[in-house]
């Protein structure tokens, strides 16, 4: 495998960082993940405007323009095999000696690769998946897409533990994401997705779901999510941008509706795969 370190372009097992990155130290940076399919990349410029907005507010500067990015992952995914990839990228303040203040003259760390991506197969489009509540423990600041997860990796361990694939996370009495996931449910044929805030990420595919629904006249609301509505929910999604659109049938161990994925996913998948198609055909641009 072909990884990007610091500039260069080498294979995997020779990228090296310092173990006195702050990244190793501290979980001092930030993270993308940018899907491409038939080799064109998918929604690049929302990745990238979230990317900058991410290493903004932990005050780290962009090392890369737009162009030069996107030169990066493509050269990537060129040199990996299959025709469905994943571009994980990840920024950290670099290496200094360790101390929690930012050093001063510091230049960032800069790591890209691609993957397959490993899609999800028939039988979850036909059965759904199964989730779990829990208390939402992580910080303050779950806008921001940090690379510090351990509560996330907890709760999706926890959530693996008990048969289920995802955990929705409830804090405050509100539904407000997946551990690594957006979140939607369905109530009287109109979705529901909380709105953008400090509790949650700004999910790239959760967008492309709200505009997919606005252009094809599926009513929609950006509202809070209640645990008490998320537990009456006609339909449950959870959607990322690797995962992409997934159907929750079974939370907590009851059923979801009618146990089986809805009508309104359906629809949402169809569009979902189209827009896909048209990305690979090129006429969309991202």
């Amino acid at each position: 495998m072909t990884v990007y370190i610091n500039g260069a372009f080498c294979p995997l097992e020779e990228a090296k960082v310092s173990v006195l990155d702050r990244g190793f130290l501290f979980g001092d940076g930030v993270y993308e993940v940018i899907p491409a399919y038939g080799g064109r990349l998918f929604r690049c410029d929302h990745h990238l405007e979230r990317l900058e907005r991410s290493l903004r507010e932990i005050r780290i500067p962009n090392p890369h323009t737009r162009e030069e990015w996107c030169g990066i992952f493509t050269r990537l995914v060129e040199a990996c095999e299959g025709d469905e990839h994943g571009v994980y990228l990840q920024v950290t303040r670099g290496a200094a000696k360790r101390d929690h203040a930012f050093p001063d003259d510091i230049q960032p760390t800069v790591f890209a690769m691609a993957n397959p991506i490993v899609t999800l197969g028939r039988e979850v489009l036909e059965k759904g998946i199964d989730a779990v509540t829990r208390p939402d423990i992580r910080w303050a600041r779950c806008d921001i897409k940090a690379i510090t997860l351990l509560a996330n990796v907890l709760m999706r361990q926890e959530a693996k533990e008990e048969g289920a694939m995802e955990a929705i996370l409830v804090r405050d009495g509100l539904a407000t994401e997946g551990a690594a996931s957006n979140l939607f449910i369905v109530k009287d044929g109109t979705l529901v997705t909380p709105p953008k805030g400090p509790r949650l990420l700004p999910g790239i595919t959760r967008d492309l779901v709200i505009e997919l629904a606005e252009t094809h006249g599926l009513p929609y609301r950006e509202t809070d999510i209640p645990e008490t509505e998320l537990r009456r929910a006609d339909e449950i999604w959870m959607t990322s941008s690797t995962k992409e659109v997934v159907p929750v049938t079974r939370l907590d161990g009851q059923p979801v509706g009618e146990g089986k994925p809805g009508p309104v996913w359906q629809r949402m998948y169809d569009l979902y795969q189209a827009y896909k198609a048209a990305l690979r055909a090129g006429t969309v641009t991202g």
